[in-house]
């Protein structure tokens, strides 16, 4: 109280934070660039957490955890709005293209989880990669990607549970408010009430959590078996063919443009790698449940996508509670609430798997002093990062109540597409600089030519008028990678598990993750640059000063450890003199 009324403490804690300030050039330098060891990302930084997560989760767990976080994503938001408006029936061909990119980006993903097995995601994998600015910036990406998304299934959540009621009209379970933005005029009190009794769930424990999960992932996958069976059987093939355009109305470009948004369906691979901390045998674990979900889903979403629009010509398909509606334009209305139904339990399967993930990236963000250290910690009788999981929840439930579903969804697809090329980066560096020893410049020159030939044949697509940039740059493409890979010496790593064929996974990977990036609208960078401008402002004045504290209380600390040892072995050498 007698500092708060005191004007000259006043005055120097306002001096103190300027002085901070105009050291920020110097921090920069020092921080922007700083990297971790994977054995102090292990060992040194998991401490600030306080206690460790448990390690409960088996190989089933992880599995059933892969398969929950990513089935009911994509194929009930995304796939009825996109084959309606940009891939046409051949909306399955656009799950294909995202499901290779994928694959590849999980194989990416699970050579970094076994050599870093930490809960931190992508974020630590560029950390100890490319250093600390870029750990940050794809981490809070990842982090805006996981709470938009899980708004926005959040909100498809109430579409399909009230058709279970038989209400046609999901926003009659919304309230409008009049004079609000279009977009975010509607409040949508379920999606609030069950992202807040999923996060008192996940604070309780990952494993009984994980328990939930299972029960809703067998579920699920009997479910969809019955959707694609019975959309094969009442619908009719030649809805693929017959309406106007064919199969591919939009054209070739239409079903690339479809690829890039339901990208989105995806991203619940991810979350698997964040649970590092909590599996048993890690190594072992780890590559089946990553790769081994990302096909699996792959698989289901062609066939879902396909039966979809088997059952219903594309342009009649419902953009709202797409499968559910085409039951019911069908006849079969006791279908369409079992639809809805089930559908509404894979909705929940996914946000559960989604939100474990959103919190250990935060709580990992958190331990890099990146953003405040209270959401590190660990839970020490649960085992969960519960301010992280509370923070998060509340922030997800807030955008869920106001924001329409089509505004976020390209947002997301973009940060999702820029992380992973990002970690297909890193991994090449890794595997040659960090591992074989090659000169850091020869790599990073060969990475950039590779971002800029895909850059260029990307273009080349999208404007069609420069058609010629497609052999030109698609071939220069492959010349520079085959030189690379046999002039170019790379030692594995020992690991139990590691991507072959090096580097033709990782460059096809940042091939289609760039391609599909230039594929998003106008709008979605426009937004996503606006992001990244808070982010950086965020970094400059919080972030860098934070983990340069940090660095030098660490720093001290060791040195005061050390010299209390060696003032401790002169003292007892001196006893051992006096003795004598």
């Amino acid at each position: 109280m007698e500092n708060a009324m005191n004007p000259s403490s006043n005055n120097i804690c306002f001096c103190s934070c300027l002085h901070s300030l105009s050291q920020t050039p110097y921090k920069l330098r020092k921080r922007l660039l700083a990297t971790w060891t994977p054995d102090q990302e292990l060992n040194q930084v998991r401490l600030r957490s306080g206690s460790d997560m448990k390690r409960k989760l088996s190989l089933f767990d992880l599995v059933a955890l892969g398969l929950g976080g990513m089935l009911g994503v994509g194929v009930f938001v995304t796939t009825g709005p996109v084959a309606r408006s940009t891939s046409g029936p051949a909306v399955f061909i656009s799950y294909i293209i995202a499901g290779i990119s994928a694959l590849l980006s999980s194989m990416c993903y699970t050579e970094f989880s076994i050599a870093i097995p930490v809960a931190g995601g992508a974020f630590s994998y560029l950390r100890v990669t490319f250093g600390e600015f870029v750990g940050y910036l794809a981490g809070a990406n990842i982090l805006m990607e996981y709470v938009l998304s899980n708004a926005a299934v959040a909100r498809s959540f109430t579409e399909y549970f009230s058709g279970t009621f038989g209400v046609e009209d999901p926003n009659s379970w919304r309230i409008e408010i009049h004079g609000f933005i279009d977009g975010y005029n509607k409040l949508d009190f379920s999606a609030v009430a069950l992202i807040l009794l999923l996060t008192l769930f996940l604070c309780h424990s990952t494993k009984e959590s994980s328990m939930l999960n299972l029960t809703m992932t067998i579920f699920h996958v009997i479910f969809f078996g019955f959707i694609i069976i019975a959309g094969f059987l009442i619908g009719n093939p030649k809805n693929l063919v017959s309406s106007p355009g064919g199969l591919a109305p939009f054209g070739v470009k239409g079903v690339v443009d479809g690829a890039a948004i339901v990208y989105f369906s995806y991203i619940g691979y991810d979350s698997v790698s964040t649970l590092a901390e909590e599996i048993k045998d890690p190594s072992r674990n780890l590559p089946v449940g990553i790769v081994g979900s990302v096909l699996v889903v792959s698989s289901i979403y062609c066939l879902m996508g396909l039966a979809l629009c088997v059952m219903v010509p594309y342009n009649e398909i419902s953009k709202r509670a797409s499968f559910a509606m085409a039951f019911h334009k069908l006849g079969w209305k006791w279908a369409s609430h079992f639809v809805s139904v089930g559908a509404s339990l894979g909705i929940v399967a996914s946000l559960l798997v989604a939100m474990l993930g959103q919190a250990r990236y935060l709580c990992v963000i958190a331990r890099a002093r990146l953003v405040p250290v209270w959401l590190a910690k660990v839970h020490p009788s649960t085992g969960t990062p519960l301010n992280a999981t509370l923070f998060l929840g509340i922030c997800t439930a807030s955008i869920a109540l106001f924001t329409d579903l089509d505004i976020v969804l390209d947002l997301i697809s973009i940060g999702t597409l820029l992380v992973f090329y990002l970690v297909a980066n890193a991994l090449i560096y890794r595997r040659y600089v960090i591992v074989s020893s090659n000169p850091p410049l020869h790599i990073l020159l060969f990475l950039l030519f590779l971002t800029t030939l895909s850059l260029g044949f990307a273009f080349s697509w999208k404007y069609e008028q420069q058609m010629w940039g497609l052999p030109l740059f698609g071939g220069s493409l492959i010349t520079i990678t085959a030189i690379f890979h046999y002039t170019v010496p790379s030692r594995r790593q020992e690991l139990e598990w590691s991507v072959p064929l090096m580097p033709w996974p990782a460059a096809i990977s940042i091939f289609l993750n760039v391609f599909l990036i230039t594929t998003l609208k106008i709008l979605s960078f426009q937004r996503f640059g606006a992001w990244t401008c808070f982010l950086i402002l965020f970094y400059v004045l919080y972030g860098v000063h934070s983990t340069y504290r940090a660095e030098e209380m660490e720093i001290e600390m060791v040195t005061e450890i050390n010299g209390a040892g060696t003032n401790l072995g002169v003292s007892q050498e001196r006893k051992i003199d006096i003795q004598h």
